[in-house]
């Protein structure tokens, strides 16, 4: 292996509406291959590479979409694979998804991505510097399919920490089903919206690691190179990452169930509350409602039938809603419909 890593950023001149996206192409040559990474492609640069390595027309249009469907495509010299991650987001631990385009042949490997893929940011910044020779070399030392390899590697172990993410919000979410006084309806709707978008993109992941295992051989020079071996431990962690989320993905829906269980339950105990008060408050109403009439009644102003005084009515009144009030109480508590 050579000393020495040729490593090139470009950097746009032209201002475009977000001044944070930065075209940047690192260009790291080894003995036996050259590695090419572009972030926030530009059409140019895409067409530059084209034209070096013979890529298919269509194959450069869907690198220039934003969202393109996974999909591989393999020709005599190269295959050309659209892969999706999601990135980290410091809220909810997946944001949008985050599209790969990867170009594979024997002497080269083109990554072309929108730079929001942490991992493979890091994996470029290790071969472009001396940071850490020692895996530096061993991302370098084989073949492109080897690297390629490492590349998925990393991406799928930070799949794992996402699934791990989920987990724990699993957790603290069941703590607050069961508290009344936090509201989770919102929570459990976002995290499974979450869990249904990890699940569109780790699903068709497996199939296409599976093609891209099966492509990448005719690609590797040194034919001791088990690389079978290494993408069926990709893909071991990729079905671990679907089991997770398919044991999630059945805890949100208990969880669901649960908080409308309980939601309904608080609602059926506040109605019920209700209705007690207003059918005890029924006598008073009544009682109220004919002595608020213009129309003279027993007991009216005026009337001789005072004796207690002046409120000798109101407190006939009183006692003649109360004493109703009291005996449905206790009626409605001996058959049990007001509980302790």
């Amino acid at each position: 292996m050579k000393k020495g890593f040729i490593s090139k950023r470009l950097r746009s001149g032209k201002k475009s509406i977000d001044e944070s996206i930065i075209k940047k192409i690192e260009t790291i040559q080894s003995e036996n291959f050259e590695w090419i990474d572009v972030q926030n492609p530009d059409r140019k640069d895409i067409e530059e590479l084209a034209e070096k390595y013979n890529f298919n027309t269509l194959n450069i249009e869907d690198c220039m979409t934003r969202f393109e469907l996974p999909k591989l495509d393999s020709y005599n010299e190269h295959f050309f694979v659209i892969l999706h991650f999601p990135p980290l987001s410091q809220k909810t631990g997946i944001s949008k998804n985050s599209q790969l385009s990867i170009f594979v042949g024997r002497n080269f490997l083109v990554t072309i991505h929108q730079g929001d893929l942490k991992p493979l940011v890091e994996l470029v910044d290790i071969c472009r510097t001396d940071s850490d020779q020692q895996r530096r070399k061993r991302l370098l030392e084989k073949s492109s399919g080897h690297l390629l390899h490492e590349i998925i590697d990393v991406l799928v172990d930070d799949l794992l920490h996402t699934s791990r993410k989920i987990i724990a919000n699993l957790d603290e979410l069941e703590d607050r089903v069961f508290d009344e006084a936090k509201p989770v309806a919102r929570s459990i709707a976002l995290l499974r919206r979450e869990i249904n978008r990890l699940r569109r993109i780790v699903n068709p992941l497996k199939k296409f690691v599976l093609e891209i295992a099966k492509n990448v051989k005719k690609f590797s020079e040194r034919k001791d190179e088990e690389l079978t071996l290494y993408f069926d431990d990709v893909i071991d962690h990729i079905d671990k990452v679907i089991e997770t989320l398919e044991e999630s993905r059945e805890t949100m829906e208990i969880y669901k169930d649960t908080d409308f269980v309980l939601s309904t339950e608080k609602t059926n105990k506040v109605l019920g509350l209700l209705t007690i008060i207003f059918t005890l408050a029924i006598p008073s109403t009544v009682i109220g409602t004919f002595y608020g009439m213009n129309i003279s009644l027993p007991g009216g102003a005026g009337d001789s039938l005072m004796i207690l005084g002046p409120y000798t009515m109101f407190i006939f009144i009183i006692l003649a809603s109360s004493v109703p009030a009291i005996m449905m109480f206790a009626y409605f508590k001996k058959l049990g419909w007001i509980s302790n």
